[in-house]
């Protein structure tokens, strides 16, 4: 089984968590952004987002340069594949569970109709 940093997945899937900096991803994802169009974008203060923009720097999703008065964010080079590896495992451990269900429920079913043919005779 592959060891995780649980400080690392803490950090990335709290900054997920939110709504807010999801969609400064997806922004980021399109074009790199100040913190004041970001600020704008979302309906937001300046030190509302810097705090959005401050935890996803902290999670490796997020970069920032500060050229003169202006903060430049773009994405981070850490990208998904340890969290995601980790999800997959996981979906695939209740996608198993689920098929067994599915067996024993259709071996129910099975049950209930050779019992109710019984019953009639």
């Amino acid at each position: 089984m592959a060891q995780y940093s649980q400080t690392q997945f803490d950090a990335s899937f709290g900054a997920l968590s939110d709504a807010t900096r999801r969609g400064v991803l997806e922004q980021l994802g399109r074009a790199d952004a100040s913190i004041t169009a970001l600020a704008e974008r979302f309906h937001m203060t300046l030190t509302g987002m810097k705090k959005h923009v401050g935890v996803l720097e902290r999670a490796g999703f997020v970069s920032t340069e500060k050229v003169g008065r202006v903060r430049t964010c773009k994405l981070g080079l850490r990208g998904l594949e340890e969290e995601a590896a980790w999800i997959e495992r996981y979906r695939q451990l209740w996608a198993e569970r689920f098929d067994e269900l599915d067996l024993v429920v259709e071996e129910l079913k099975q049950k209930e109709k050779a019992n109710g043919r019984k019953k009639r005779k």
